[in-house]
């Protein structure tokens, strides 16, 4: 599998992926992969999954990564553990797309063995009342949102 991560149960939300030993700030730690799907396609399959996942909330949710122009990430299938990275409002990851064809994981702070890995999924401010926050962080807004908007969402608090 991976030398570096582990997936399991996860406080935050059902699996979680921890690291299996100690993590060097700038480690690209996993690639996010998946099955390259249209932009059509992706808003088609994210409405979709989203509004199964307010009504299932145990199921989790949309598992798509914008890819390049072109293409996206449908990370929803049983090969891509990176898909149960949970989302923080404190990460110690981000998502990298060094060449708009390979999505990756990286460590932004050195991580410890059996800490969750976890990054800011970027959402945009469009319906994030959709997007509940359970990260636990001291500075967590309390939805899954891109650090940009979080402005927005303290005024109306």
């Amino acid at each position: 599998m991976n030398e570096y991560i582990i997936v399991k149960k996860s406080s935050v939300h059902n699996k979680g992926v921890f690291a299996k030993k100690n993590i060097k700030k700038g480690t690209k730690i996993i690639e996010y992969v998946g099955k390259k799907i249209t932009k059509k396609e992706s808003d088609i399959l994210a409405d979709k999954v989203l509004d199964d996942s307010i009504k299932n909330p145990e199921k989790g949710a949309v598992y798509i990564f914008t890819l390049n122009a072109k293409w996206d990430i449908d990370g929803n299938v049983s090969w891509n553990p990176a898909k149960y990275i949970n989302h923080s409002c404190n990460p110690n990851c981000e998502t990298t797309n060094y060449d708009e064809e390979h999505i990756w994981i990286e460590a932004i702070r050195d991580i410890k063995k059996g800490e969750e890995l976890n990054y800011n999924y970027g959402y945009e401010l469009e319906d994030y009342k959709k997007h509940p926050c359970k990260c636990g962080s001291k500075n967590c807004v309390g939805f899954i949102l891109d650090e940009k908007y979080w402005k927005n969402i303290k005024k109306t608090k």
